[in-house]
């Protein structure tokens, strides 16, 4: 145990990955390694190839060349599905449920998915796993929401039914792109301060996007800073705090907003 807390396994990593879109090179070559039980965020301005990075490493769109490995492995060449059951586990900008379930049901099809078995709303199949549903529910403060039709929560909630249905797939790398899009100032500090004791108390890698450098500064281990498609900066946060280059580009875009 003390050989590996030195040294953390390498959970994430990628080598010279690269990807254009037609004259647009979105991602430059990037080298990422994230270690096991990271709490890492990605950062830098509109454009600067977050979400770009994120639909390469879960294999959403193909890359140009470069390698992407999860574990030790090659996932390059899997399909988005593959690399799902392989234990990467993703959320979007965009907030996606099944509005018509309720938030149980909700998690309840995620585990019957990562189960590989068939969800009926009409048959004792909808009874399977409703007891880790509810503790998954129960994780993420939603608890006594369950019964409750997904369509109808808050904004926030909705993004913390999001996060149990990522933990529902029961992943290695949980990747969350702008969990926080949307949410009052608030709301965003008690998702991320959620996201990190989740992050704490199982170990899980979790890798993520946020805007608000407030968010960002208070709870990420690391930071990766972004800026047209390449890596200008990497560290803990008082390192990338320190920046020069990542003051001048992407801090100092913050500061002069907030005037």
């Amino acid at each position: 145990m003390a050989d590996r807390a030195r040294t953390p396994q390498v959970v994430l990593q990628t080598r010279k990955l690269k990807k254009h879109f037609g004259g647009v090179q979105a991602v430059c070559g990037v080298d990422l390694s994230v270690p096991d039980g990271d709490l890492r965020a990605v950062i830098g301005p509109n454009g600067a190839g977050k979400t770009t990075l994120f639909n390469l490493i879960t294999r959403d769109i193909p890359h140009d060349s470069g390698e992407i490995h999860f574990q030790g492995e090659e996932i390059s060449a899997l399909s988005s599905h593959e690399v799902c059951r392989r234990g990467i586990g993703r959320t979007f900008q965009i907030t996606s449920i099944f509005r018509r379930l309720t938030t149980l049901e909700n998690v309840q099809t995620a585990l019957l998915t990562h189960h590989r078995r068939h969800y009926n709303l009409f048959a004792p199949a909808s009874r399977l796993y409703r007891d880790a549903a509810l503790a998954l529910l129960e994780r993420v403060g939603l608890r006594e929401q369950a019964l409750k039709p997904s369509g109808v929560l808050a904004h926030g909630d909705q993004r913390r039914l999001e996060l149990a249905i990522a933990l529902a797939g029961d992943p290695r790398l949980l990747m969350l792109d702008e969990p926080t899009a949307g949410m009052a100032p608030r709301e965003r500090h008690e998702i991320m301060e959620l996201v990190a004791r989740i992050g704490a108390d199982t170990g899980l890698t979790i890798v993520f996007t946020e805007h608000d450098m407030d968010v960002v500064f208070a709870v990420a281990a690391h930071i990766t800073v972004l800026h047209q498609g390449w890596v200008i900066a990497e560290g803990r946060p008082q390192e990338v705090r320190a920046n020069q280059e990542v003051q001048r580009i992407y801090l100092g875009q913050q500061v002069a907003r907030s005037r």
